[in-house]
């Protein structure tokens, strides 16, 4: 095109007056058809960018909303297995404590009095098993309790079980949640993370630090265990869940491992963010 108008422009300077006002019109007409190209081009272009972001918000959105709902709904779950952990199989393994106390009462022989203290103290034990996971898995408990506790309770639940230290760390100046829903998410992702450990890490020992720093929240949780292969793992729900719910409050998110090295997750919360629409 521009080379067709240099051709006419060259024309022009050889040309008579009535050629002259001829060409003169053909250039111009050429550069508004040119100008109109380019235009329509530059506003199909903006138009076709913004759909095409406006889809991109959109499945954003959509899967914020899904997140959010799938989020409420296991914690719905949670909630009512915590409340049939306490009320349903609490009251049974009370009851039957109960019944083991009455019958040692009637018994003489002391290798049989024996057998039922340890019956009885074992299932005591598990009572208490039961109530302090009813409590980990309600959220109201949780928010009631405060951050710092609930996950103090874990571990040290986790310790009975399995572990030869599940310790707690915490740095700094408490800064609390302004969004108490956040809280629990964290909470939650803890709490995959310790399951995962329990699972599959053949850990002796673990540690959960919590260091509240000027702009935001670093939390670092590690095991002992045996550790994986990053590049070849297949991620499970497990793995999946935790890194949708950091990405649901904004959170940064990293889990680190190799064999022979155990598990390191690495949590950044920062103070200030957008919030999130309550359970």
């Amino acid at each position: 095109m521009s080379n067709f108008i240099i051709l006419l422009i060259k024309d022009l300077a050889t040309s008579t007056a009535a050629e002259r006002y001829l060409l003169i019109y053909m250039i111009f007409v050429l550069i508004a058809i040119t100008s109109l190209v380019i235009l329509f081009f530059i506003v199909f272009q903006k138009r076709k960018n913004k759909l095409l972001i406006d889809k991109i918000k959109q499945k954003q959105a959509f899967e914020k909303e899904l997140s959010n709902a799938q989020t409420e709904i296991q914690e719905q779950t949670l909630k009512n297995i915590g409340w049939e952990l306490h009320d349903n199989v609490g009251q049974l393994l009370a009851a039957a404590s109960m019944q083991l106390n009455i019958l040692k009462t009637k018994l003489d022989n002391d290798d049989v009095l024996n057998s039922f203290k340890d019956a009885s103290d074992t299932v005591k034990e598990s009572l208490k098993e039961v109530r302090m996971l009813s409590r980990s898995l309600n959220n109201e408990v949780i928010l009631n309790i405060g951050f710092e506790k609930s996950i103090s309770n874990e571990l040290d639940r986790l310790k009975k079980m399995k572990f030869a230290s599940a310790e707690l760390n915490v740095k700094g100046d408490i800064v609390e949640f302004e969004n108490k829903k956040h809280e629990i998410i964290i909470f939650r992702i803890l709490q995959e993370f310790f399951s995962n450990t329990v699972k599959y890490s053949e850990a002796k020992n673990l540690s959960v630090i919590l260091d509240y720093q000027e702009n935001h929240l670093k939390i670092i949780a590690k095991d002992d265990g045996v550790g994986f292969d990053m590049t070849t793992v297949n991620k499970g729900a497990g793995l999946l869940n935790m890194q949708s719910r950091a990405e649901l409050i904004n959170m940064e998110y990293q889990l680190i491992s190799q064999p022979g090295d155990g598990v390191t997750l690495e949590l950044l919360y920062p103070y200030k963010h957008d919030t999130l629409e309550p359970f």
